[in-house]
């Protein structure tokens, strides 16, 4: 955690229909329990499929603007992906947890 944020490692390699939803429901356990201001790091996750993609807008969607959700460490490949699907539209990427908390704190 960085102060009011909490910082989600994904260590999967990829988010895809297999584990998309223990993925989505984990981030929902965070929200319950008052962690709702969230920076979720990628920078091991090298695809994301559609379920993926659905858990990451399902999650911020459960946040219904009383948190923040945020993305960093996106690989190149996903970037496009993000910029294909316009989700880069939807969600704010940074380059590491720290400029992201850094952002966020401003």
């Amino acid at each position: 955690m960085f102060g009011k944020f909490t910082v989600v490692k994904v260590l999967e390699t990829r988010l895809d229909a297999t584990v998309a939803g223990e993925f989505r429901q984990g981030l929902i356990d965070f929200i319950q329990k008052g962690q709702v201001f969230l920076v979720l790091d990628l920078s091991d996750v090298e695809f994301i499929d559609s379920s993926g993609l659905g858990a990451l807008v399902s999650t911020l969607k459960t946040l219904g603007g009383q948190g923040d959700l945020v993305i960093c460490g996106v690989q190149k490949s996903l970037l496009l992906l993000f910029e294909l699907t316009r989700l880069d539209r939807v969600f704010r990427l940074y380059y590491d947890p720290k400029e992201a908390v850094e952002a966020l704190s401003s």
